[in-house]
């Protein structure tokens, strides 16, 4: 006789790399609190190892959609979800995906669009790990904010010791420009430390044009996008990580590596990373920008190469003068 299917948990996030490692938290408190559960993530299927790395899903369903909007549709089969967990966004269109599924309980925030689902407010100043496990609490799911960590990588990594530099970001609001990258790079290249340069998929020009600029030799130059196993390798094993607000800095966070993250547009009370001394955020305070605008925001602007140095001198076990 065929064993009877576990009930199954949907969880929507079908965001980016930053965005699944600032749920990870929540994910692993619905592991937690479902162990008989089948947990199914509905996310890109490239970010299919980090799940995987997190211990936090069962299976990916693969789901995305351009920018940061709703995929169309799921590609859900079998019976309805026991529960499917909205940590997209705050509705309606996410809420009006998962409901057309018919699951017998859905866990998301409140919305005006769509009253019929009657779950906790949205905070729209609330940090992101601490907003999906606020979110979790309110149906009874006990969440940490402050389980975010990953596992050692398996695999060695490629520059042991090196700064990671990441000019790239998923908008050029939260771009620093390069040339202050390459001042960066070549203050720490002048005082002895191994400098290498990251950049995704669609950032082989900026990764060019960083490494032009520093005088960056071809061993140090990782363009392209390194596949997941590589780039948390490099990250696991740098000696610091230097990046916008981006997935980079999440990854230096989840494995504990020191990091300096510069924000312009958004503030790092909402995306920045735990009180650590390992982490700096460096911000000029000031009114929102705009995430997602195609030039870089003026508080991002208003940090200088000689900040950065300051801070990466700061770190404990970082390069220092």
């Amino acid at each position: 006789m065929t064993p009877a299917a576990p009930p199954r948990v949907l969880v929507l996030r079908a965001l980016g790399l930053g965005d699944l490692l600032a749920g990870v938290p929540a994910l692993r408190a619905l592991r937690r609190g479902f162990p008989d559960h089948e947990i199914v993530l509905a996310a890109p299927a490239a970010l299919a190892p980090v799940a995987a790395a997190a211990g936090a899903a069962d299976r990916l369903l693969p789901a995305s959609a351009p920018g940061r909007a709703v995929p169309a549709r799921l590609d859900w089969s079998g019976p309805p979800p026991d529960v499917a967990v909205d940590l997209h966004g705050n509705g309606p269109p996410s809420h009006r995906l998962l409901t057309r599924l018919r699951p017998r309980r859905l866990f998301a925030f409140a919305h005006p669009g769509t009253p019929e689902v009657d779950g906790p407010p949205w905070y729209a100043q609330e940090h992101e790990r601490d907003r999906w496990c606020r979110l979790l609490r309110a149906y009874g799911v006990d969440a940490d904010p402050a389980d975010l960590l990953l596992p050692r990588p398996p695999e060695p990594s490629p520059a042991p010791g090196a700064v990671v530099l990441h000019p790239g970001a998923g908008a050029p609001s939260r771009r620093w420009p390069v040339e202050r990258y390459a001042a960066v790079a070549d203050a720490l290249r002048a005082r002895g430390h191994r400098v290498v340069v990251t950049g995704g998929p669609d950032e082989g020009d900026l990764v060019a044009r960083l490494a032009e600029l520093a005088g960056l030799p071809g061993p140090d130059v990782f363009g392209g996008g390194l596949p997941y196993g590589r780039l948390s390798a490099l990250v696991a094993g740098a000696r610091a990580v230097v990046s916008g607000d981006t997935g980079i800095a999440h990854l230096a966070v989840a494995h504990a590596a020191p990091s300096v993250t510069l924000f312009g547009p958004v503030p790092p009370s909402r995306w920045g990373p735990p009180a650590d001394p390992r982490h700096r955020a460096l911000w000029h305070p000031g009114p929102d920008g705009d995430p997602h605008g195609r030039r870089p925001d003026p508080a991002l602007l208003r940090i200088t190469p000689d900040d950065v140095l300051d801070a990466l001198a700061g770190l404990p076990g970082a390069p220092g003068p």
